[in-house]
């Protein structure tokens, strides 16, 4: 290959150089600040490959002989998973220090596991899809358990490890079967597959091994088992980067897949997105409702909110597609709103997860309880918050695909799903004051706590520009 040709994968090719040499950085660096320097680094060329991605140097086009596609869909959702990753680093530096976990190899991972998600996002092939999610897989299982004291931590990995080697066997035997029966491993060609008519079982069939591989992934029901464990156990700043950056690049290589080569057998997959929707919507609101630990209960509530994610894409079309990218957007910054205020909840030290020491905060720390209170607002979905036009746009295009049932089902979830919500605010302004949290939250917390709680909040005023750019980039997946 040329190298004007590999223009379009500039983005992923200088990040993957990067994160080489941030490997040997760290090995060559002084112990002691071999975290510091690789964590700093690691910022950096997260924000200059999310210039890049704007930049788009290689405009639209291919790579790689076609295994590599970028397009206004792959660039959007592509900001949306640096964003992510970028936020999680600036959160996670005080913590891991602070529990004895400053290792450098952690940022490298997170860089690894942010290329594998853009791999995803931009593959083109079953192959290229193949290669970016375990590129993905591989390095959440090791931070999963990157405490390696912690007897939680390392059980948390175990499971992801196990139930993703699954995921992964099924999907690559859905891979190899659409494979045997349309002949090829490339999207467009399968596009041609599926549209010339007489689809044979066989190909039916991979597609549903394809499904329940990505449905894992995306931690949907009933693929979900591992979430709960695995939120609860892992750091808490790793658990931030699992409920953001991989779910919005698996929702995104979800799109590219349904949507793409296997549009044309839409009355086949549809029926399978909505009983998993149904599914994630009405477990993730009432199996979080006697939870316990703040952890495992937004561990149920993006479950919830995947459910509703791929009502957009069982809607399908540009509308679907459209909804599905504004909800996530919104989805990114209530989400690490809310983990930014879990990694703040310390008292003596020591990090506490049950939802009850949230009692009393609206009297001994009235900025986080009001931070938290507009974050969970937002996840109920109330307006004029960010999470109620997520779930608006969702709703009126499974109306629109005439999916109204599935849109009915969805509302009344929501509502069953604000309970828990609602319980924290409760018991933040209206219980008894518990020990207050340590003030020092740290600076990178703090501004993160901050942004987010002001984008989730005046949502609405960058509504119109978000849904134009979204929109924009639907029409752009739709195109190939």
């Amino acid at each position: 290959m040329t190298l004007p040709a590999m223009l379009p994968a500039l983005p992923e090719i200088f990040l993957a150089v990067f994160g080489m040499a941030l490997m040997m950085l760290g090995v060559f660096s002084p112990e002691k600040r071999a975290f510091k320097t690789v964590c700093t680094f690691s910022i950096a060329a997260l924000l200059a490959t999310l210039v890049l991605v704007l930049a788009n140097p290689g405009g639209r086009g291919v790579a790689f002989n076609g295994l590599f596609i970028v397009d206004g869909f792959a660039l959007y959702m592509k900001v949306l998973v640096l964003i992510g990753s970028v936020v999680t680093l600036l959160m996670s530096e005080r913590f891991l220090r602070h529990e004895g976990m400053d290792r450098f190899e952690y940022p490298v991972l997170i860089v690894f596991a942010t290329l594998g998600m853009m791999m995803m996002l931009s593959a083109n092939d079953l192959i290229a899809l193949y290669l970016g999610l375990e590129l993905q897989s591989l390095s959440l299982y090791v931070v999963a358990a990157f405490q390696r004291d912690s007897l939680r931590s390392t059980e948390a990995g175990l499971k992801y490890f196990v139930l993703g080697a699954l995921s992964s066997g099924l999907l690559l035997y859905g891979c190899s079967m659409i494979y045997g029966y349309a002949g090829t491993t490339e999207f467009a060609s399968i596009a041609r597959v599926v549209s010339a008519g007489a689809l044979p079982a066989g190909l039916v069939i991979g597609l549903v091994f394809l499904i329940t591989g990505l449905a894992f992934k995306v931690s949907a029901v009933p693929f979900h088992m591992w979430t709960p464990d695995v939120y609860e156990g892992a750091p808490t700043p790793v658990t931030a980067f699992f409920s953001v950056a991989p779910k919005i690049a698996a929702i995104g290589l979800f799109l590219r897949v349904m949507v793409g080569p296997f549009d044309g057998m839409i009355a086949e997959w549809r029926q399978v997105i909505v009983f998993i929707s149904v599914l994630s919507m009405v477990l993730g609101a009432f199996a979080a409702i006697n939870q316990t630990n703040i952890k495992r209960l937004m561990a149920y509530s993006s479950i919830g909110h995947v459910g509703y994610a791929l009502m957009g894409l069982a809607a399908g079309g540009r509308s679907g597609v459209t909804a599905v990218l504004v909800y996530m957007t919104i989805y990114l910054f209530m989400n690490i709103g809310t983990f930014a205020c879990i990694l703040s909840m310390r008292r003596q030290g020591s990090m506490v997860e049950g939802i009850d020491d949230f009692a009393g905060l609206g009297k001994t720390n009235p900025k986080m309880a009001m931070a938290m209170l507009i974050f969970m607002f937002s996840l109920a979905g109330i307006p004029p918050l960010g999470g109620f036009f997520g779930k608006l746009y969702v709703f009126m295009a499974a109306i629109q695909a005439g999916l109204v049932t599935l849109a009915i089902i969805g509302v009344v979830a929501s509502v069953v799903g604000a309970f828990y919500y609602l319980r924290i605010v409760k018991l933040m302004y209206f219980d008894d004051a518990a020990e207050p949290f340590d003030t020092p939250i740290g600076k990178g917390v703090g501004a993160v706590l901050a942004v987010t709680a002001v984008i989730t909040l005046l949502f609405f005023v960058g509504l119109s520009p978000v849904v134009e750019v979204a929109d924009a980039a639907a029409a752009s997946l739709l195109q190939n």
